[in-house]
This record gives C-alpha cells, structure tokens and sequence, in this order.
C-alpha cells in the first residue's frame, strides 16, 4: 500500500534514531532527503541502502509531481531532512498536504526535534509554548516581534549563528530587558552548551565569543 513516511532524524548525535525509523528506512522503496550527501552518511553508519533522491526548499515543487506518480503507483517512501523532525522549519509539509490531498496515507514517525530538548531544558514554563521557528529576515520582522511582546506562553525559536547577537538584541528591546531566556546550541553533540539569563547577559555572553552550530532561543513569556 502506498504510504509517506516523515522520518526523524537525528539532530547530532547518531545513535538518536529509532529502531522503528531505522526498519522504515529499510524497507521504503525510495528516501527523499534535504541534502542526499547528509543523509547518505547516516544511511552508510547504519548500513542502509536504499535508494536516495534530493527533496528540498529550492526543488521540491518541481519534485513533488515525481514523488506523487510514484506514490500512486503504490510505492512506499521515506522523507528525511538533515536533522530532526521533516515539516518543522524543513521541507516536508507541501508532500503531506498534496498526499493528503489525493488519499495518499501518511504516517511521521516520533523523534528527534531540537525544539523539545531546548525548552524543558531552558527552566521556562513548559506547559503551555508556542513555536515560532525562525523570525523572518527583513519582510514582517518587526510587525513579528511586536506580537512576540505580548505573548504569554514561553516562546521558541530556532536561529543561525551569525544572526543570534541581532535577534538578541532585537528580542530584548521589543520584549524587555528583564525577560529571561535560554540559548542552547550543538545539542546532543560533544561541544552542547545551554545558557540561561536575561536577554542582555545572554547578549554580553555571546558577543565575546565565537558562535557555532545549530542554535534554540527559549524566552518566558510576558505577565
């Protein structure tokens, strides 16, 4: 029967996947992969070798009509993104409404995802969050920020090296400078580090070092 499977990967270290994720990746008849030379490293640590085609932001609207004539021809296939959970700030949701769309069953499988570990790890209320994934660069960054004020649940949000001392700043000057918060970065990996604060100290912190790796923003929420 035909099925796409959203598959989790690992965020870091290898040995976070599923014995489940690891038998569906064995059986699909096709892997759909953000970055085909990530996934095939997995793929070759666990001696996997199912066949691999590229699916990602830039081409998965052109790939996605492939993918489908397959699907309908009965196949079973595999989504992956580099790490994480498909479909959380990766490519992975246009494949499951179009699937869901023609009657195509779909299944995602539990797993990684660097968005959990970083908010119940923060110390924040964790009970009630919202997800933000990454704030927009120029277009409705501002008019986001402003909504990001009067939020009361803990808010999470994902962000890349080089961009983290300006959204720090930004978020302490539209949300407060009292406001605690969290960063964590490199998680499951040998250098993980999480540190918590008000949004300066966090801003003081970072901006007298070198940032590296994969970075989460946890912020409390307002009273």
């Amino acid at each position: 029967m035909a099925k796409l499977y959203l598959v989790p990967t690992p965020i870091g270290n290898m040995e976070d996947i599923t014995l489940r994720a690891l038998r569906i990746l064995k059986e699909v008849q096709l892997i759909l992969a953000e970055d085909t030379r990530t996934t095939s490293k997995l793929l070759q640590h666990y001696q996997i070798n199912t066949p691999l085609q590229s699916f990602h932001a830039h081409n998965e609207h052109r790939a996605l009509e492939k993918v489908m004539n397959l699907l309908k021809t009965g196949a079973t296939v595999a989504l992956v993104s580099d790490a994480g959970t498909p479909g959380i700030s990766d490519p992975g949701f246009l494949a499951v409404r179009e699937c869901v769309r023609e009657g195509i069953a779909v299944e995602c499988l539990p797993g990684a995802t660097a968005l959990v570990p970083a908010l119940v790890n923060s110390g924040l209320p964790c009970d009630r969050f919202c997800f933000e994934g990454f704030l927009p660069q120029q277009k409705g960054r501002q008019t986001r920020l402003k909504a990001l004020a009067e939020e009361k649940r803990t808010i999470v949000l994902y962000e890349s090296p080089h961009r983290l001392l300006k959204t720090l700043q930004q978020l302490s000057e539209h949300l407060g400078a009292e406001r605690r918060a969290s960063v964590s970065r490199e998680l499951t990996k040998m250098f993980e580090e999480t540190v918590r604060g008000t949004l300066p100290e966090l801003l003081h912190y970072f901006g007298a070092k070198t940032i590296k790796g994969e970075i989460v923003v946890v912020v409390e929420g307002s009273d």
